[in-house]
């Protein structure tokens, strides 16, 4: 993947790779965060959750666009618009929970599966989502299994549907109570897959027994997913159909009032639709702390780690690694603080690669491979639309990098690296030995001190490396214990 892109926020578009050096390396640039708003932190950080069900990017933020314009049309008051703000914008947070569940049931991609799935009415059986089965299910295998496959869907797809949903809106609703932005909000995405006559889940609620902020938050994520793959008569088609059944009547009815008034779609789509609903954000726009910025980056590092049952304590495992590094160098806390928060977000592209790649026990293939490649370069296109987050953007996107030029994606070597961009690549490499894998358990601490040793001085930084070593040798790692609950990061399992 090229580090050069197209500019807008529709668009991959990478960081400028000149920067000021050292005789040894680049030196990393200082980082403010006073004008730092929190809807420019998740209005960003929304096209992470695009990629886990493969949404075409912006889908967050064209939901939040649509949402907001409807809750103008029910003239919402401030502090319910600022709840439904946010909640429109992390409705997505907690997807990532149920991606390894969606590829056991289907036993495909699960990326697409929950694309075509939200294409389809799943409260029933339909030849939509016959169809949808067909391709998904068990790529490549024979006639019999994936006959086999669909028929066990189509006999429990009421139970399936409310256990994936379930772990979705549960985690969702906990990650934004986390991050501070209230009850309302955090219900809202909890209930965002109810349907007006009870047919939805968690809790089959009806009609107004449903938050108000949820059912808006239904049918503008409807709107968004059928605009962009049908367009936006079909979408208005669907809310009439469904009207009734999954969608508040009421809201349809204004939706389409807005729609003839054209006060619905101006903007929609445009390159310019992130400034647009930064600007729409209700009341005076809130400030992120220093403390806020800590707890989103540990919350996304939690969506990331979510996705696959051999990575729910990466990111912070990889973090801890950082640390350790950071502390024996005797790096400043502004140091620390920034590759903290590289190290907790560097794998936020991995999210758009299936649990069919990220748990198959085997070797991967071509096409695998290229998906897992582009992972590091979707970070650093991702962190790099928020402004302040420009040295946490390249820190994080380098993670793979290796000093001989044989990483990826970008084949940076040591003169592009900073001492920050190598401290995170052997924290992630420490990481990954420690963990378990679909195709092995994690690594000894000696194995791994091996491993790593030999990597010198071509691949990985000496100085970070032997920094690592002695610091898990302070903290009393010995040589026979492996990653089966006791090593320095945690069981990955």
């Amino acid at each position: 993947m090229s580090s050069k892109g197209q500019s807008g926020d529709q668009s991959i578009c990478f960081i400028n790779e000149s920067r000021n050096t050292t005789p040894d390396f680049p030196a990393p640039t200082s980082l403010s965060t006073e004008q730092v708003s929190l809807s420019e932190i998740i209005s960003a950080l929304s096209f992470a959750l695009d990629l886990v069900e493969d949404a075409k990017p912006g889908h967050a933020l064209r939901s939040c666009l649509l949402g907001m314009r409807i809750a103008n049309g029910l003239k919402l008051g401030v502090r319910e618009s600022a709840d439904l703000y946010y909640a429109l914008l992390l409705k997505d947070i907690g997807c990532s929970s149920n991606a390894r569940l969606m590829c056991d049931i289907v036993g495909g991609d699960d990326r697409v599966s929950k694309r075509e799935a939200r294409m389809n009415d799943w409260t029933k059986a339909t030849f939509g989502g016959i169809k949808m089965m067909w391709r998904n299910a068990r790529p490549g295998s024979g006639l019999i299994e994936r006959l086999g496959r669909i028929v066990n869907v189509g006999l429990n797809q009421d139970k399936y549907n409310a256990a994936l949903i379930g772990m979705r809106c549960e985690r969702g609703a906990n990650i934004v109570r986390k991050i501070g932005l209230g009850q309302a909000t955090a219900e809202a995405i909890r209930s965002l897959d109810e349907h007006w006559d009870g047919s939805g889940h968690p809790d089959r609620l009806m009609g107004n027994e449903i938050p108000l902020m949820a059912r808006i938050l239904n049918v503008a994520q409807h709107l968004d997913l059928f605009a962009t793959e049908q367009g936006e008569y079909a979408a208005l088609q669907v809310l009439k159909e469904r009207s009734g059944k999954w969608f508040d009547p009421e809201i349809v009815h204004v939706v389409l009032l807005l729609a003839r008034q054209k006060l619905l779609w101006p903007n929609y789509g445009s390159k310019e639709v992130r400034s647009i609903v930064r600007d729409m954000e209700p009341g005076y726009a809130l400030r992120a702390d220093e403390k806020q910025i800590d707890t989103i980056a540990e919350a996304f590092a939690d969506v990331v780690d979510a996705k696959s049952s051999f990575t729910f304590r990466h990111s912070i495992g990889v973090t801890e690694a950082a640390m350790k590094i950071t502390e024996e160098l005797g790096l400043d806390s502004e140091r620390k603080k920034t590759i903290y928060r590289a190290s907790l977000l560097h794998d936020l592209g991995k999210l758009r690669v299936s649990n069919s790649i990220l748990d198959k026990n085997g070797k991967l293939d071509s096409e695998e491979w290229k998906v897992v490649q582009e992972h590091p370069g979707l970070t650093r296109d991702i962190l790099g639309r928020i402004g302040v987050f420009g040295e946490i953007a390249e820190i994080a996107g380098s993670h793979h990098e290796k000093l001989d030029g044989s990483g990826y994606p970008f084949k940076l070597t040591g003169k592009d690296l900073s001492l920050d961009q190598r401290i995170l690549t052997v924290a992630d490499i420490y990481g990954a030995l420690n963990e378990d894998r679909p195709y092995r358990p994690g690594l000894s601490h000696e194995k791994i001190k091996s491993i790593m040793l030999s990597e010198i001085p071509h691949k990985l930084d000496a100085n970070c490396v032997e920094a690592l070593m002695r610091a898990l040798d302070k903290s009393g790692v010995k040589p026979e214990e492996t990653n089966s609950g006791h090593g320095v990061c945690g069981k990955a399992a």
